[in-house]
């Protein structure tokens, strides 16, 4: 990435703001050349119309003015001229900021469009190991508003560019009207830069940290958002409230310090060209009086200050907002540094056959956590439905991920048909291993684009994975059918519902290797029974794995793995394993035990609803 800014902000020092500052701009313009030679032309063609306007007045002072109103002399057709130099001067500015501001809008939000579309690339590229370190809530952040920040200086350097020129402009022209004028004119406009230097040094640290906790209020509101039901029901509300307050506080009194020091170096800063052009003037008088200097050029001299009110306050500005995208861009490149890549090889998808699935030696821990997985040993022969089942932590959902290469292992391998998952190529995995989870993931589109998610998938390939989840009722039973919108997360649909959808979204792609991680758990028994029944009947070309924990969906299977402390214990058949594994045994029992209960449950709920609202019991 470059130049890496120093990691503790205390440490620097205004040239270093600046310098870091430099560096973004040049990353930003080498982005985007053309925008910024653009802008900065039409801001050199505004700046060099200033210059003009400055020479012209001087012109008109000399030649109509003073000679008309001292001398008496007759206007003749100087007048004319001086009207058409000033319209043309006019018009020569006007056409310079038309084409400035035009084309630095081009430059600032093409550099943020493209920042943003690398930033979503390259967090795409990361595993979701490094996702459990960040919130999603300071991500949304860091791709809105900091990537907003990071460009922010790239609105006023187009002018400031320009301004550069007009300094350069004005200085020669006020040193060669006057030395003495323009040397005390350099000294007043080289204090004002100084003053913006080190007032947006002072700044930088509280800016930067007014971003951090912008990205804590996103986080903050993303969980109460995200988790509206859980508050609801909890009957957080108030809570909730209280606790977004304090963030949201917090970033206040953060924005409130910024502007306090930002709005007193400024208040300074504002009034020095003002001074500076009254004591020029009052030197110029002095000048003028002696015969040293014309009324006409101490006008153009005076003039050329006023107008440079103006740009010196837009150098402020270019400070200050260098020192704002500095602290932002700081924040970006925290997540474009991240180096936790997934990786890939070359070896391309095989043909349309169920695969053989080999897990060797597999160890994987969560962080610094205990280890999940350790030397865990898997086979499964191609074209087989194979039920992982074990006590709660034992590591099937984890073993799950890595099946489908959500996850690296710390230690072994998963391979398919003998090839290393991570020597496939990109996007390879993804077309031979199909993956559903519990928690189920749907987009604000309709159904049928849930199901494709932009693939080339046709509607009768649709409609044969809705008919294999058996999603195909109440999908036509929906307002418009498959081009129903779902709304987000699929709001409109039960938990069942998005699950047949997430389930035919994964049939649609006509995987090798289907993993069902417990997703089929929100639906009844009758109904899972029917889905894993259908998917061995149906001529679906997969090797299938699923996360078990009802006995119906365990007998479905031909093989059932018994995973315990991170092992695998046992691989038979249901028979066998309940015969040797009395661990399986035992948790078969407990699985009908609570099956049992959640059924007794069922029923006195509906004898009670009955008892409330139905016909009176005949008793005895």
């Amino acid at each position: 990435m470059g130049h890496a800014l120093p990691t503790d902000t205390a440490d620097l020092r205004a040239t270093e703001v600046v310098g870091a500052g430099l560096r973004l701009v040049g990353r930003f313009i080498r982005g985007a050349p053309v925008p910024y030679a653009v802008a900065a032309t039409g801001s050199i063609a505004f700046t060099a119309g200033i210059v003009a306007s400055a020479a012209v007045i001087g012109w008109v002072t000399d030649e109509l003015i003073v000679p008309v109103l001292a001398d008496g002399a007759g206007i003749d057709g100087r007048l004319r001229v001086a009207i058409l130099l000033l319209v043309g001067v006019a018009l020569w500015k006007a056409t310079g900021i038309v084409i400035r501001r035009s084309a630095a809008s081009w430059l600032a939000f093409g550099s943020q469009r493209r920042l943003r579309s690398r930033l979503i690339r390259h967090q795409l590229q990361l595993s979701l190991r490094w996702y459990r370190t960040r919130g999603i809530g300071d991500l949304l952040s860091v791709s809105d508003v900091d990537t907003r920040q990071a460009t922010f200086v790239l609105h006023p350097l187009p002018f400031a560019t320009g301004v550069i020129a007009l300094l350069v402009g004005s200085a020669v022209v006020i040193l060669i009207t006057d030395p003495l004028l323009g040397l005390l004119a350099m000294v007043v406009l080289s204090l004002a830069v100084g003053i913006d230097l080190r007032g947006s040094w002072r700044t930088f640290a509280a800016m930067e940290e007014a971003q951090r906790r912008r990205g804590h209020v996103a986080e903050v509101a993303h969980e109460s958002i995200d988790g509206a039901d859980t508050v609801r029901a909890l009957g957080r509300e108030d809570a909730e409230v209280a606790r977004f307050t304090v963030a949201s506080r917090h970033l206040r009194d953060q924005l409130v310090e910024v502007g306090r020091v930002w709005t007193g170096y400024r208040a300074v800063t504002e009034g020095i060209p003002a001074v500076g052009t009254v004591l020029v003037l009052v030197a110029g008088t002095f000048r003028v009086t002696a015969g040293d200097l014309t009324s006409g050029e101490l006008v153009r001299v005076v003039y050329l200050l006023s107008l440079l009110a103006v740009p010196m306050r837009m150098i402020g500005y270019l400070m200050w907002d260098l020192a704002n995208s500095v602290a932002a861009w700081r924040r970006v490149e925290q997540v474009l540094d991240a180096d936790d890549v997934v990786g890939h090889g070359a070896t391309e998808a095989r043909a349309d056959s169920p695969a053989g699935v080999f897990a060797s030696g597999l160890s994987f821990s969560y962080g610094d956590g205990a280890p999940v997985l350790q030397g865990l040993d898997l086979s499964i022969e191609p074209g087989r439905t194979v039920a992982i089942v074990g006590p709660t932590g034992a590591g099937k959902s984890t073993l799950a991920l890595l099946l489908a290469r959500l996850w690296d292992p710390d230690e072994g391998s998963v391979r398919l048909d003998g090839r290393d998952l991570r020597e496939l190529a990109p996007g390879a995995v993804a077309s031979e291993v199909a993956y559903v989870s519990q928690d189920t993931f749907l987009f604000d589109e309709t159904v049928v684009d849930n199901v494709r998610m932009d693939a080339d998938i046709t509607d009768a390939e649709v409609e044969r994975a809705l008919a294999l989840a058996n999603a195909s009722g109440f999908v036509r039973s929906l307002p418009e059918g498959l081009q129903t919108r779902l709304g987000e997360r699929g709001v409109t649909l039960s938990g069942g519902q998005r699950q047949r959808i997430a389930l035919a979204r994964a049939l649609a792609r006509s995987p090798r290797l289907l993993v069902l991680d417990d997703a089929t758990s929100a639906v009844d028994p009758s109904v899972e029974a029917a889905i894993l029944r259908g998917l061995r009947q149906a001529d679906v070309a997969a090797t299938v794995v699923v996360v078990a924990y009802r006995r119906s969906s365990i007998l479905l299977a031909d093989d059932v793995v018994y995973v315990e402390d991170g092992r695998v214990i046992a691989h038979g058949s249901h028979e066998q394993l309940v015969a040797d594994v009395p661990g399986y045994a035992r948790l078969l029992e407990a699985y009908e035990d609570d099956a049992t209960r959640r059924a007794a449950e069922r029923r006195r709920s509906f004898e009670i609803g009955r008892d409330d609202g139905g016909a009176p019991e005949t008793r005895s």
